[in-house]
């Protein structure tokens, strides 16, 4: 029992483990991509290095030996551009790329149970292999002094090693003492890469080995590390900095660090070995060994008499007991301490599918919470339906609440698109770059999972199709440089996410060409911009001139549209010839739970969406005319009993629903308001995919089914001319009428 435990909580750690890899070779990939624009690469390039490092420790933890021995190639070479010996070019970055791409194989072939990798993989990997050590340096050497010694024979009390000095030797230094953990080379690191980046931060003016760990030969174990060091550095650098070296084996190793000019010669219990809780600058101090009981009492005493009573550090520091970078050392723990508690107590990782289940119950509570509801208002009990009313908003509560759950922002999604157009740019030979805004912005995690792959086609045309090559560009006074622009933002209780391009825009001509040649226009008709850009959404239209890796075949637009359909999403086409095109995709915040209002046509009932409803107004239309006079301003209106063909007569008091969506007011013809309702979206079955203007259905407190309303599909159908509207302009659908 105990081996099947044990077992379980193996394979709970290997999925952690990868989870955790792929947010690291996320941002590995993202950091790689800032490194262009940014003024001071240094940070990105240790992101990559600490990316890269944790991946080949935390491999090595479960023997994915692949995986350790390609990441140690990369990790050197990261090291070595870390220390300046390599030059970190667009070339290199173009190198490394798909490196991460290749630890992402290597990561699904284990994930996968495969203890080797498919043969290409390998293969794959052997030819990044080769390009990675052509760009190393033939030699690795320490940048110090380091020939290490035995120690050497001396007197009782004295030193028990022989300290290998430097041209320069004070007392200005910082004395770092280093005893590597067993485990250190078991866990994929490199001893020594810490001490060569050690020397990147300072002068190391003394180093010795200390081969006192060492066994006899016959007991030694060769994946063991027994080593320790004492090092004399010179540096500006602060505690904090120099602690940061041995981060990835600070668990295993223990380190002490004294300051320059350290007043106590036992700060040798660092603040890093504390443990991990916020605690009083004094406390932390004294338990360090820094200072004495009496020293901080005394400090604790002129505090008091102050008014107002200077920092504790403060005192110390004017009193000579502690050095200034001992107290910066103790407030940098304090600071991460109480960061890192939280941290943990703000976030917890958990199943998506628990969340799913959680939200399904929740939808099974607001349909009961309705039923209930209209239970007691048939009892007439006041008391009763008191109790109701509290349960309803409670329920509503713990709606939004789950419903919070499952929102996550968008700009992961629009971080993917970074490498996209990295590498789409270089294939055609253009100079794009991608700028995102908005990424913010929050919708259901189901959403931001189904809208990425038509994003990426919209993006990718955008770069095909949308941005001149660099002369043509040049040629019409435009910035060689294309831009493609991502941008999000919460509008009309939904979300708007755009996709932009300066580049040449569509060509108005070629695609009504294209549209007479396919026969999907008449010869000699007249369209609006809009009707004419609507037309690169048919299925199998296309303008480009020859067949390309990534366009031409007039696949990829229809689908685009109808994934976002699927969505209960619209898309619109902006653009102006030569100035470039937008893209308007329009998306609900959740397809699982909104707020609605509910209306009847006879003894049918529908449901809209409540953040499309503005307001509602009596019908009166004009004689003859499909409008009506909403305060001096023409609302065109839609009368739904002709649109759904529900037989019977209407009320004597019909009523308009105005909505808005896109921009635009439209008038609904109804016959009554039944109020707001908290709707659960039940989908429609594949028997009903070809209903129009339906989006869902929802059950209502009595049990009844009600269909959900497509707003946006409701108004194209208005707006379509009759020409394209072959037959009978109503949608026939015997399963709701009278």
């Amino acid at each position: 029992m105990a081996a099947e435990r044990h077992a379980m909580n193996l394979d709970q750690a290997l999925q952690d483990f990868m989870i955790e890899c792929r947010e690291l070779l996320q941002e590995m990939e993202n950091s790689l991509l800032e490194l262009s624009a940014a003024d001071d690469p240094s940070e990105a390039i240790n992101a990559v290095f600490r990316a890269a490092h944790t991946i080949k420790g935390s491999a090595g933890l479960f023997s994915l030996d692949a995986i350790v021995s390609f990441t140690h190639v990369v990790e050197t070479l990261l090291d070595h551009v870390r220390a300046g010996r390599i030059a970190l070019d667009e070339e290199l970055v173009t190198l490394l790329l798909p490196c991460g791409d290749h630890i992402g194989l290597l990561l699904e072939a284990a994930q996968a149970g495969h203890h080797e990798p498919d043969p290409q993989v390998l293969q794959q990997g052997e030819a990044l292999l080769t390009q990675l050590r052509a760009r190393l340096p033939g030699a690795q050497a320490l940048p110090v002094p380091a020939s290490p010694t035995q120690p050497a024979a001396s007197a009782p009390g004295a030193e028990a090693f022989e300290r290998v000095v430097g041209p320069v030797v004070g007392t200005d230094h910082w004395h770092i003492s280093l005893r590597y953990g067993r485990e250190v080379l078991r866990n994929g690191m490199d001893p020594m890469s810490f001490l060569r980046y050690l020397g990147r931060i300072g002068e190391i003016v003394g180093i010795v080995t200390l081969p006192d760990a060492l066994p006899p030969p016959e007991e030694m174990d060769p994946e063991a590390c027994y080593l320790g060091f004492e090092i004399a550095l010179r540096s500006d650098a602060d505690k904090a900095t120099i602690e940061s070296v041995f981060e990835f084996v600070r668990d295993d190793s223990i380190v002490r660090i004294l300051p320059p000019h350290s007043r106590v010669a036992e700060y040798v219990r660092l603040i890093g070995e504390l443990p991990e809780e916020p605690a009083r600058l004094g406390d932390l101090l004294l338990r360090c060994g820094t200072l004495t009981q009496a020293e901080l009492d005394e400090a604790l005493a002129e505090q008091a008499r102050s008014e107002p009573p200077p920092p504790i550090g403060t005192v110390l520091v004017n009193h000579g007991v502690v050095q200034p970078a001992v107290v910066a050392a103790a407030l940098t723990k304090q600071k991460h301490a109480r960061e890192l508690k939280a941290q943990e107590s703000q976030s917890i990782r958990v199943d998506a599918d628990k969340l799913d289940h959680l939200i399904t119950l929740v939808g099974e509570l607001i349909i009961a919470a309705a039923s209930a509801n209209l239970a007691a208002r048939r009892t007439r009990d006041v008391e009763l339906q008191e109790r109701n009313s509290v349960l309803s908003a409670l329920v509503q509560e713990v709606r939004d609440s789950a419903m919070q759950l499952r929102m996550v922002k968008i700009g992961a999604t629009f971080g993917r698109f970074q490498r996209v157009v990295h590498d789409v740019s270089r294939e055609l030979g253009k100079d794009i770059v991608l700028e995102v805004v908005g990424e913010d912005t929050e919708l259901d995690k189901t959403l931001v999972e189904k809208i990425a792959d038509p994003l990426m086609h919209l993006v990718r045309n955008a770069l095909d199709h949308g941005i001149e090559p660099v002369e043509v560009r040049e040629a019409r006074g435009k910035p060689a440089r294309g831009t493609v622009r991502l941008n999000a933002y919460h509008e009309s209780g939904g979300v708007v996410i755009e996709v932009s391009d300066d580049g040449g825009g569509l060509r108005r001509d070629k695609i009504l060409a294209r549209a007479v040649e396919r026969g999907l226009v008449e010869p000699g008709r007249t369209l609006s911009d809009d009707e004419i850009h609507a037309l690169i959404f048919e299925p199998g239209f296309s303008t480009a001139d020859q067949v390309t890796n990534l366009s031409g075949r007039g696949v990829g637009m229809d689908v685009v549209r109808r994934n976002i359909s699927a969505l209960r999403g619209s898309i619109e086409v902006h653009s102006e010839e030569g100035a470039g095109t937008l893209m308007t995709v329009r998306l609900p915040l959740t397809l699982a739970i909104i707020d609605g209002f509910v209306v009847g046509l006879g003894a049918s009932v529908f449901v809209l969406p409540l953040e499309m409803v503005e307001e509602c107004v009596e019908f009166s239309p004009e004689p003859g005319h499909d409008y009506a006079d909403l305060r001096g301003e023409l609302l065109p209106f839609i009368r739904l009993r002709e649109v759904f063909d529900v037989g019977g007569q209407p009320t004597r008091r019909q009523n308009i629903v105005v909505v808005r969506h896109a921009g635009r007011r439209v008038g609904l013809v109804v016959d009554t308001l039944m109020g707001e309702l908290q709707t659960v979206i039940k989908p429609l079955s594949k028997l009903f995919g070809h209903v129009k203007c339906i989006s869902g259905s929802t059950i209502l407190g009595s049990g009844e089914v009600a269909l959900i309303l497509d707003v946006p599909a409701l108004i194209h159908q208005m707006a379509e001319p009759p020409a394209s509207q072959p037959g009978s302009r109503h949608l026939h659908q015997p399963a709701i009428a009278d």
